[in-house]
């Protein structure tokens, strides 16, 4: 399984669309076995859900998210957690342990940073 965090550096970031970099983790057998960097190729409506799909990623984690792009993931079965906060590779094992749940935070504004 490949689990991807929007991510500022190791952390989490509140807007899923103007992240710096997605740390993508593949997982066997509840355990992380590979984990690499990639930045954020552009946030363009629409653009990056079919970017991390096309990686192979089946679940995404984020503070915040807009609906256009949960309704991406959710057309290609790709799993949803928003609402988390803290360091990425935590966030993956408590992924892998079941306690990581949605707060289902929704971004309903685009406060676009420059």
């Amino acid at each position: 399984m490949k689990i991807a965090i929007a991510s500022e550096g190791e952390f989490v970031t509140e807007h899923f669309g103007h992240c710096e970099n997605f740390n993508v983790f593949e997982t066997k057998d509840g355990e992380i076995v590979k984990s690499e960097s990639v930045p954020n190729p552009g946030h363009r409506p629409g653009f990056l859900p079919n970017f991390l799909g096309d990686l192979g990623v089946n679940v995404i984690i984020s503070g915040g998210m807009g609906g256009g792009a949960i309704d991406i993931f959710n057309e290609r079965n790709i799993e949803v957690i928003v609402g988390a906060t803290g360091k990425a590779e935590d966030l993956v094992k408590s992924y892998l342990k079941g306690e990581l749940k949605s707060t289902g935070s929704v971004c309903h504004s685009h406060d676009h940073h420059h």
